[in-house]
């Protein structure tokens, strides 16, 4: 039987009785229905509207639905509009009549609210600990290829020479940044809608602080008309997870660039590559592509979801239903791309010499403005003189390292025979020493400090 219809005297269309269900896609969060819906029993118990004989009988109950759902043996009818429909029905015919007494003074409007909640909860949960996997490979092998000179670059130009393990944890200090904001989702999603009725509040005094502890949200929600109609925790979510995506995908944009035969820095593995049906000599980093492909997909739920809600008037809506949908395709979106991008980076191999061939001495061009700082000339100044000596070597067609002491003092006299100190890829690299630089000790202290947070992620 339905939850609602006793003012209706004609049966719903059938299509708009299709067009209305939600159980072919909220089926997922039937763990978190039961684990509310027993709370709920418990705490109506406490208010003195069940005995405990039916709070035993309801929580019992309620545990052998899980317990179908979890071996896939529940029995979906043609009735179960939603998983609450879903499971109070199969509860009723588990324990009889006194089923019909766990939705007293509660809604659907505030059971959805909290089902949602305490799933997006969990699997978030979830999701950050394969991000911080990712963030975890990126520093265990900047840790190991430390040494590995290549070019970094600002407009897809050649611009000075940094550390392989540089770049790795640019990217990682992304995902950490990342990492952090997921958490401060967490928490800002963990508060306990339940007991907010259908929008006015709940008449029996149940305790919804009680209510919160018991299901793990550190406070309820304080106004019932707020905590019914609130979806900002799933529209951060899914302004989080596009965000992510978009440093996903950036980071895969780079390594496909690196995989190129032009550049040649890195070999994707044969498990994240794909081939040509046409040509035998093709390998492909698919799974890079799919990760750049997919941050449209993710980005496109946000959008979506954003123009869902921003007209809607106070409180639930049925428009509402429109925000699982996204939520969960979105979560499955990035436990995939956080999986692949981890299993990419940990396989793929690196080629040291390629990257050193691509330095070139013209990158070392800002060094020789640096040179002249150090003898005291102003910075805008030797500028324009390191200019001059790239002008000076292009026009002879050599490098800047071909140019004689003679040559640098006709530039400017405070050139002295140590200027031929400066075309070592090495020494420019290690001279970058601020805190956040790409020398080896600073970037042995951002390993430390990445190896530091993941160990108390525990």
């Amino acid at each position: 039987m339905s939850l609602w219809g006793g003012r209706f005297s004609e049966k719903n269309d059938p299509l708009m009785h299709q067009f209305n269900q939600s159980l072919g896609f909220d089926r997922r969060m039937w763990k978190a229905d039961i684990q509310g819906s027993q709370v709920y029993a418990q705490a109506l118990h406490r208010a003195g509207i069940l005995t405990s004989e039916e709070q035993t009988q309801l929580v019992n109950g309620l545990e052998a639905v899980g317990k179908e759902w979890a071996a896939g043996t529940f029995a979906i009818q043609e009735g179960d509009e939603d998983i609450h429909t879903a499971n109070e029905r199969r509860l009723g015919e588990l324990v009889g009549p006194v089923a019909g007494k766990l939705h007293t003074g509660r809604s659907r409007n505030d059971q959805v609210a909290t089902d949602m909640r305490i799933w997006l909860r969990d699997e978030a949960n979830a999701l950050l600990g394969l991000l911080k996997a990712l963030i975890a490979v990126a520093t265990e092998r900047a840790e190991k290829e430390i040494d590995i000179l290549m070019p970094g670059y600002t407009h897809l130009q050649r611009a000075q020479p940094i550390r392989w393990s540089h770049f790795l944890l640019s990217h990682a200090w992304s995902w950490h940044a990342d990492a952090e904001r997921l958490e401060q989702l967490i928490h800002r999603m963990n508060a306990l809608p339940l007991g907010s009725g259908a929008l006015a509040g709940n008449p029996f005094n149940v305790d919804r602080e009680w209510m919160a502890q018991q299901l793990g949200f550190h406070s309820a929600t304080p106004n019932s008309l707020y905590g019914v109609s609130d979806r900002d925790f799933v529209a951060e979510f899914l302004f989080w997870a596009s965000l992510t995506m978009v440093h996903l995908s950036r980071w895969a944009e780079d390594l496909i660039v690196y995989c190129s035969a032009e550049f040649g820095f890195v070999v994707l593995a044969d498990a994240y590559s794909t081939g040509s049906s046409l040509m035998p000599q093709k390998k492909n980093p698919d799974s890079l592509e799919l990760i750049r492909g997919k941050a449209g997909r993710v980005f496109g739920g946000m959008t979506g979801f954003m123009m869902t809600v921003k007209g809607l008037p106070s409180t639930y809506n049925k428009d509402l239903q429109e925000d699982k949908e996204p939520m969960f395709a979105t979560l499955d979106t990035l436990s995939a791309c956080l999986q692949i991008a981890a299993g990419t980076l940990s396989t793929l191999k690196t080629k040291p010499e390629k990257m050193k061939a691509s330095l070139s001495i013209d990158m070392l061009a800002t060094d020789v403005a640096e040179y002249l700082v150090r003898k005291g000339v102003p910075f805008r100044e030797t500028h324009h003189i390191a200019g001059r000596a790239v002008r000076l070597a292009e026009d002879r067609g050599v490098d800047m390292s071909a140019l004689g002491v003679a040559d640098f003092k006709q530039l400017h006299p405070a050139f002295a025979e140590d200027v031929t100190d400066i075309w070592d890829y090495e020494v420019s690299v290690n001279r970058r020493s601020a805190k956040g630089g790409t020398s080896r000790v600073t970037v042995l202290e951002q390993i430390e400090s990445l190896k530091e947070w993941l160990g108390k992620q525990g």
